[in-house]
């Protein structure tokens, strides 16, 4: 166990899970008590341009992964001359379909603290004027959508939702709707279908969710963090978010610390944190572990390794070291791990969720699982590196959404940094991890 020094402690920014460990938390009595619905009552004051204008000023970014500025996702949305309702109806629609591995900060944000999604999301289809907005929330995250379900209805009786909220003149409707475990419906316009009742599967873009989104009018779809730092930024301002983090990357985050580290969990640290410090927060590595490699954003972001631990964790940083930030899901491994063996893991994920509607996503996923499987069971080839880097080619870019993209990251960085690993398998100085029924249909 290490002690963090103070400056590292002074990383730690809890804007988003302050109210965490309130003694229910997830109950509007206690979010009330605690700044709750505050922020709705003074954007109920403003125009809904001007809270467009101040989520662009605070430099809000995406938190679901891709890191798209939020303010200008909004200011998408085809808008009226004022005053006038808009003709078409515009919706927002909430991505809380999280379920990649390693990723897990928008579930314990929902479970225990749901009205700030919920204030954030009556905000947001205030701006953007939409009403009726959804939150997508993933099949098997029941705790959650219960916990979520259920503060829609104390918002509804306290009447921040519904009709003339706040005796605003404004209307809203807010539909929790539990998916069926597909990851690829967290992919925005496979959500879009799989929430008008089709299959989910990724559209071809243009046209794009702006102005085609959900039953075909503009939509606008945020992930579950970027809609609860809404209300925040509503009371603080532009400049106060502005204030934590980066330039180009403003405010806190939550990042998720899984593996080989003392205490895991949710970590919220201005933008720009190193992984160094997040392991001094966490206690450092678990006795008898050395860092060895690890992924910033999840594990459809490319590894990166223990020559990386002073690499600032935001957008911009995070690029330069060769990787993405994406869902800040930290997934730590150390000198116990083998790398090889957990992109297969990783790869094996994402040939079973490949929705198969991309020839280069649904068949480069199902033979390089069989290639690792030759690999790890002591019987590749050489010639099986290269037939890697070949599919992983032909595979990038060449697919409707960023799930074969993803399933790549991990392959190509594996390789790129921890090569010989590879090659002790394929030349027999590493002892087999799988055992030879694993290869039944893998030739």
């Amino acid at each position: 166990m290490t002690t963090p020094r103070p400056e590292t402690l002074a990383k730690l920014t809890p804007v988003l899970t302050k109210r965490w460990l309130s003694p229910d938390a997830w109950r509007i009595g206690t979010y009330e008590q605690l700044d709750g619905y505050a922020a709705l009552r003074k954007a109920l004051k403003a125009h809904p341009d001007d809270l467009i204008q101040l989520i662009k000023d605070s430099g809000l970014r995406g938190r679901g992964g891709a890191g798209f500025p939020t303010g200008l996702k909004w200011g998408f949305i085809p808008q009226q001359p004022s005053g006038n309702p808009p003709t078409v109806p515009h919706y927002l629609v909430v991505n809380a379909d999280e379920g990649e591995p390693g990723t897990c900060k928008d579930l314990p944000l929902m479970t225990h603290d749901p009205h700030a999604l919920v204030e954030g999301v009556i905000i947001a289809s205030y701006a953007i004027r939409a009403a009726r907005a959804y939150i997508y929330i993933r099949g098997e995250a029941v705790h959650a959508a219960r916990r979520l379900r259920s503060a829609v209805q104390e918002a509804y009786d306290k009447g921040y939702l519904g009709r003339n909220i706040l005796r605003s003149g404004y209307d809203l409707e807010l539909v929790v709707h539990s998916g069926a475990g597909a990851y690829i419906c967290g992919e925005e316009t496979a959500l879009l279908d799989s929430l008008e009742g089709f299959r989910g599967q990724p559209r071809l873009r243009p046209p794009f969710p702006a102005t085609h989104g959900l039953y075909a009018s503009p939509t606008v779809v945020n992930n579950v963090g970027t809609i609860a730092s809404v209300p925040p930024i509503v009371l603080g301002g532009a400049d106060w978010w502005k204030s934590m983090g980066t330039e180009k990357s403003s405010g806190p985050m939550i990042y998720s610390l899984s593996g080989r580290v003392a205490n895991p969990g949710q970590y919220e640290c201005s933008m720009g944190v190193t992984l160094r410090e997040l392991l001094e927060l966490a206690g450092g590595m678990q006795p008898g572990h050395n860092l060895r490699f690890w992924t910033p954003g999840g594990s459809s972001t490319p590894l990166l390794a223990a020559e990386h631990l002073d690499v600032p964790l935001d957008f911009e940083g995070v690029a330069a070291a060769g990787s993405i930030l994406g869902t800040t899901a930290t997934q730590i491994f150390s000198d116990q791990d083998c790398p090889v063996y957990a992109t297969y893991r990783w790869l094996e994920f994402y040939h079973h969720e490949s929705c198969g509607k991309c020839t280069p996503c649904r068949e480069g996923n199902y033979w390089m699982v069989r290639v690792y499987r030759r690999i790890l069971a002591g019987q590749g080839t050489h010639e099986d590196l290269d037939t890697l880097l070949d599919t992983c080619d032909n595979i990038l870019g060449r697919s409707f959404c960023g799930l074969g993209d993803g399933a790549t990251s991990s392959v190509t960085s594996s390789l790129q940094y921890f090569k010989q690993d590879y090659l002790d398998y394929i030349e027999g100085r590493t002892a087999p991890k799988l055992s030879e029924k694993t290869l039944v249909g893998a030739h």
